[in-house]
């Protein structure tokens, strides 16, 4: 009985939903904390210039989680750590419903909308072409697949879990640009806007059309740079920058589904065989200095 007990746990499947909060507790007690100091905190901003940085709470509870691992303050296992993953299909699961009402119910917003605007989302295909060899060279596997043919925020996420799986190496990749984007994507992107509007090269209205890239933390960081600057235009960037940020979310599923995914898959399946012996080139190179034999 005990046996199949540590065999249950080991899997993470439960008999009841008795069973699996007797032993999960200490994740859901966690997540409530992190969630309740970040929530708290709220937002922070930061001047940079003329614009400014906003750190919002999903950065704080990220940096608590990473703090609460195994490797840091052990106030959890690795076994509760590979728990706490298979729950993230269960925080997305209201999104993946979310993209079949979005898709359906704004059919003709689509077909409406300006050209300008409709091409939006277009956009985060050229992402794949720069950001896809890069990951290769640095060793990655169908893992590059799911971080590099979108931002990776909920609903990418989503689509990623529902075509390849939640446990598969392309659903890791994903995941890992979500936790980097919430990390450290709110301060990038905050950045990027405000040295490409100190440029003067671009209209403010087209850069807050583009701080619409279908992240709402990411979308908020940049806009509020370029409002900093540009005040007399604030409006119009708010006002456009959401325009942009729901027509990425909506044209974003048919784009990533129909062409981001099979693209960067494709991609892939090429660039993988040239490039990819050199992403193990380093390791091999490496342990042939350290101990003094071939590796051939």
């Amino acid at each position: 009985m005990a046996e199949k007990k540590g065999k249950q746990a080991a899997n993470y499947t439960y008999v009841s939903l008795k069973q699996r909060v007797m032993v999960e507790w200490k994740i859901y007690l966690l997540a409530f904390i992190f969630i309740f100091i970040a929530d708290n905190i709220g937002q922070i901003q930061i001047p940079v210039g003329k614009g400014k940085l906003i750190l919002f709470p999903i950065f704080y509870a990220i940096i608590l989680g990473v703090l609460s691992g195994p490797q840091v303050a052990k106030i959890v296992n690795n076994e509760q750590v590979k728990a706490a993953s298979k729950l993230v299909v269960v925080g997305i699961a209201p999104f993946i419903a979310k993209l079949g009402i979005t898709a359906g119910a704004n059919i003709e917003t689509i077909l409406s909308a300006g050209p300008a605007v409709l091409l939006h989302g277009f956009g985060n295909l050229f992402s794949i072409v720069l950001a896809l060899p890069v990951a290769i060279l640095l060793g990655m596997k169908r893992e590059a697949v799911g971080a590099c043919f979108s931002i990776n925020r909920e609903y990418h996420m989503a689509l990623i879990n529902n075509i390849y799986g939640s446990d598969s190496a392309e659903a890791r990749g994903s995941l890992s640009i979500y936790i980097v984007g919430g990390m450290i994507g709110t301060i990038y992107f905050g950045i990027m806007a405000s040295v490409v509007a100190m440029t003067g090269i671009f209209h403010p209205n087209a850069l807050g059309l583009a701080s619409g890239v279908g992240a709402g933390i990411m979308m908020a960081s940049s806009s509020a740079s370029l409002c900093a600057i540009y005040p007399e235009s604030a409006e119009t960037i708010k006002t456009l920058a959401s325009v942009g940020e729901t027509m990425a979310g909506i044209t974003g599923i048919y784009i990533n589904m129909f062409l981001a995914i099979p693209l960067c898959d494709k991609l892939y399946t090429i660039l993988e065989p040239k490039l990819g012996r050199f992403g193990k080139a380093k390791p091999a190179s490496s342990r042939h200095r350290t101990d003094g034999s071939e590796t051939d």
